[in-house]
């Protein structure tokens, strides 16, 4: 199979057609858009065999770069349109991609009742803690006391963590990356596009132009630092004391459970439905 950067980008990017890309120098989409190709080259799928779904946001933009079956969904809606798919194509691998407001905060209760009917969707959830595409507003993930272009005195709502909901709502993959570490993001999203059931890879992204200028990290390199120095995996984290622990996060797969998949349920109600009108 492909692996060399030259053949993966001429199987995989509509690179004739819409590029340059129009991400901010320092974000992290372009590593995520990255382990997103070599994950799917790596699974073995054939493009036809793919669908990516993306909302509005900066992470929206993949599926205009992704040479694949894409569509580019309304805000907070991706899942809607991913679930429909799945359910009229069960054959499909379905991914959807979408930033920290598009998916937990319009998108929330899609986010949440996805996870809950155990959907058997890829879901990777761009974290930069920001509204980095409509001029840098707060978001659901925007860390206690953070400078943005609507809380400039200080952010006073506490945040959430999307790790930690997708579990507790059902989903039966969860992982966390970062763009930093790009090995891992690489086999967490594989490990999640291989898995039957609600798959969730959550990304700490880096977003310089909207969040890291206002928070004292106006360099890219800076972020990717951060992420580096606050990023723990499980197995460090075990052996780490909860004052340690304090200021980090951990990455790694956090869940991986088996459970009933609901386009699987949803074909046997439809095969008892049939039988039920024949008798």
């Amino acid at each position: 199979m492909p692996r060399d950067v030259t053949t993966l980008v001429h199987k995989y990017l509509r690179h004739d057609k819409t590029f340059p890309h129009i991400w901010c120098p320092g974000c992290g989409n372009g590593i995520l858009l990255g382990a997103l190709i070599r994950a799917i080259d790596r699974s073995g799928l054939e493009k036809n065999d793919v669908a990516l779904v993306s909302g509005i946001g900066c992470s929206g933009r993949i599926t205009v770069y992704v040479d694949l079956n894409t569509v580019h969904v309304t805000h907070g809606r991706a899942l809607t349109f991913a679930t429909g798919i799945k359910l009229a194509n069960d054959a499909l691998n379905v991914i959807v991609v979408m930033g920290d407001g598009d998916a937990t905060a319009i998108g929330g209760n899609h986010f949440i009742h996805a996870a809950r009917r155990n959907m058997d969707l890829t879901a990777i959830v761009v974290n930069n803690q920001i509204y980095g595409m409509t001029g840098g507003q707060y978001s659901p993930t925007t860390p206690y006391g953070s400078k943005t272009a609507t809380t400039p005195y200080g952010h006073i709502e506490n945040t959430f963590s999307i790790s930690d909901l997708a579990t507790a709502a059902g989903a039966a993959f969860v992982g966390r990356g970062t763009v930093f570490h790009a090995k891992l993001l690489d086999r967490l999203i594989k490990k999640a596009i291989l898995k039957r059931g609600f798959s969730v890879v959550e990304v700490i992204s880096s977003c310089p132009t909207q969040f890291g200028r206002r928070n004292a990290m106006a360099s890219p390199v800076i972020m990717l630092q951060w992420l580096r120095d606050h990023a723990v995996t499980l197995e460090k984290a075990r052996s780490m004391t909860t004052e340690e622990l304090e200021d980090k996060f951990t990455i790694g797969v956090l869940t991986d459970v088996e459970k009933p998949v609901y386009s699987e349920e949803y074909k046997k109600i439809r095969e008892r439905a049939k039988a039920s009108s024949v008798a």
